[in-house]
């Protein structure tokens, strides 16, 4: 008789895999359901520490976010950095190098955190004399693989989520700084709202990256006006140029033109 024979057959039923299991509360938060560590553990008689692995993996990947005891779903607008990085590379490149398109040279450009702005980097000018400030982490990565471009890297402590810094002392130091040209990250966007953001510490950076910055670019992917988001950054009068995909909300394109923004509508692919 063959040992395989007496292996008792697992209960699919009951998701022990690792991976079934984050599948199914995926599922759940997905559905916009929070969910409960301890009641987890229950249901899959397992401990609450393996639950509690299973959402941070789950967090990591951008599907929920951790909070006592359990976690939340998550707008798409919070997700993490690391989970939109890997999202929509052709429509984000085609963004960007339009928006690279607007810098001049020997202009001081700040780019901003955001997967979008991290697109820039590729496109900028070569040779045109830039200096590239920025608070995020893997924008000033992609600023050193490129040697014709000088880097300012402001300090402070890095927000995981956002992948840069937006604390006190980020903000102080981008307020000593007159920049040429900002491209500011965008959560989302609204006639009736501006330009908004979900970190109440991010709003504040943004604002004063706004406040000393003389060209104001922002890269919106048509996601941004389907998108909710708490604090406000801007009105629209305060971008001098949106890059937009030519499907953004006709609306909002209607409101960015009315407040004298110059709109560069951009055909991108998926």
């Amino acid at each position: 008789m063959h040992t395989a024979a007496l292996q008792p057959r697992r209960d699919m039923t009951q998701p022990d895999l690792p991976q079934a299991r984050r599948q199914l509360i995926a599922e759940r938060l997905s559905a916009g359901q929070s969910v409960v560590a301890a009641d987890l553990a229950t249901e899959f008689k397992l401990s609450e520490d393996a639950i509690r692995r299973d959402l941070r993996a789950l967090a990591a990947d951008g599907l929920c976010r951790r909070v006592y005891g359990g976690a939340v779903p998550v707008q798409d607008s919070d997700r993490p950095l690391a989970a939109r990085l890997r999202e929509a590379p052709g429509r984000k490149s085609a963004l960007a190098r339009a928006g690279a398109a607007t810098v001049r040279p020997d202009e001081l450009v700040f780019i901003d955190t955001g997967s979008t702005n991290l697109a820039l980097v590729e496109f900028l000018p070569e040779d045109a004399g830039l200096t590239i400030a920025t608070n995020a982490v893997d924008v000033a990565a992609a600023v050193l693989r490129r040697q014709d471009l000088r880097l300012l890297m402001l300090g402070g402590e890095v927000d995981r989520h956002l992948g840069g810094c937006v604390d006190a002392a980020a903000v102080d130091a981008l307020s000593r700084m007159r920049i040429d040209r900002c491209f500011v990250g965008v959560c989302s966007l609204s006639v009736a709202d501006g330009v908004m953001t979900t970190q109440f510490s991010e709003a504040a950076f943004k604002r004063t990256l706004i406040q000393n910055s003389r060209q104001v670019v922002a890269l919106l992917t048509s996601d941004k006006a389907r998108a909710s988001a708490p604090h406000h950054i801007a009105d629209f009068a305060m971008l001098r140029t949106a890059v937009i995909e030519q499907d953004l909300d006709a609306g909002v394109v209607r409101g960015l033109r009315e407040a004298a923004v110059d709109v560069i509508a951009v055909e991108t692919a998926a």
